[in-house]
């Protein structure tokens, strides 16, 4: 029959607390009673777990990571930078996918708590909402309450709440400008949702519009899934749909509007510039090869475990909000 800490506990005469700073080498613990509960470990076979080494302590070592969808290439390469850093640390992790309807996310957050996680780390700026619906981040606020929570690529403001994030206006408007500058009129915007970090980048482009004195125009700002052969044959839908350059946010979108000039016989970028974001593999695996923006991912996410760690030891000087510059990667896309 397996032994559990409770079964060591016993055994060793000792308080299950006791057995637990034995098993997370606590000092706090003399030598004679470590070395008793060891030899009975020993003796008996027992193997502790993350919740043993929890139990009578502060810490569990274990952080709850939630994202919406762990195949988006962007939230899958987030995923991996936070294991490797906490793992660096010794920490565990617990991964939940809530998708991105509000009452999963509601949901998955609560499971999470349940785990006795020492915090909780959101990756998307689903999770900070859309603009004007404060409602939709209630639920990070209550659990905010209960653990430190950090947020990658977005935006809560509240108590006990860290967010990273890069200027996803300032690069956007950049892009816009830069096609500007060669005197391109007609710039098709391309979006895949309504999150955060997608109302800052339409902000940047517009903003660069009107610094121009460009109108703004409706039918070059698109709303589309996030599939490539989806966005290549939805533009090839609109028959009289017009334009010389591409702001796209994501390197998925991007390719869809180049495999669209490549069905057109536009030239990649003497007739049509196109700019993605993410810096992703997509941007580099493509021909020609993808001028993106590089909002530092790996950076986003090493601040927010620096940060975490921080915040679990105590300092209260953390700060809520840490801002990232993003960089433009100029490929063959674009002829900046």
């Amino acid at each position: 029959m397996a032994v559990n800490i409770y079964d060591v506990a016993k055994l060793s005469g000792v308080s299950i607390a006791t057995v637990s700073r034995v098993v997370n080498g606590s000092t706090k613990v003399s030598e004679k009673t470590r070395r008793k509960v060891l030899d009975v470990m020993e003796q008996c076979g027992y193997t502790p777990n993350v919740f043993a080494r929890g139990l009578g302590l502060d810490s569990m070592k274990t952080i709850g990571i939630l994202c919406p969808d762990i195949s988006d290439a962007f939230i899958a390469q987030a995923v991996a930078f936070l294991e490797e850093r906490l793992h660096q640390y010794e920490y565990d992790c617990i991964l939940g996918c809530s998708g991105y309807d509000l009452e999963a996310k509601e949901t998955h957050t609560k499971m999470l708590l349940s785990k006795r996680i020492d915090a909780l780390i959101l990756v998307s700026s689903t999770y900070a909402g859309r603009e004007r619906h404060p409602e939709d981040v209630e639920y990070i606020k209550e659990a905010a309450k209960q653990t430190p929570v950090f947020l990658i690529n977005g935006f809560v403001e509240g108590k006990n709440i860290y967010c990273s994030f890069c200027d996803d206006f300032k690069a956007t408007y950049d892009v816009t400008s830069g096609f500007i500058r060669r005197g391109k009129k007609k710039i098709l915007f391309l979006c895949d949702s309504y999150s955060y970090s997608a109302s800052k980048k339409m902000a940047g482009y517009e903003a660069a519009l009107r610094d121009a004195g460009y109108p703004i125009r409706g039918e070059l700002k698109f709303y589309t899934k996030n599939r490539i052969h989806h966005v290549r044959d939805m533009l090839l839908s609109h028959k009289n749909l017009e334009f010389d350059s591409v702001v796209a946010t994501d390197d998925g979108l991007a390719i869809g509007a180049l495999k669209y000039a490549n069905v057109k016989g536009l030239k990649v970028p003497d007739d049509i510039e196109i700019a993605g974001y993410n810096n992703s593999q997509l941007s580099v695996g493509c021909e020609p090869e993808l001028t993106s923006v590089d909002n530092h991912l790996e950076k986003m996410c090493n601040d927010t475990v620096d940060y975490m760690l921080r915040v679990l030891q105590g300092d209260t000087d953390v700060p809520p909000q840490n801002e990232v510059v993003c960089e433009i990667k100029k490929r063959c896309t674009t002829d900046f």
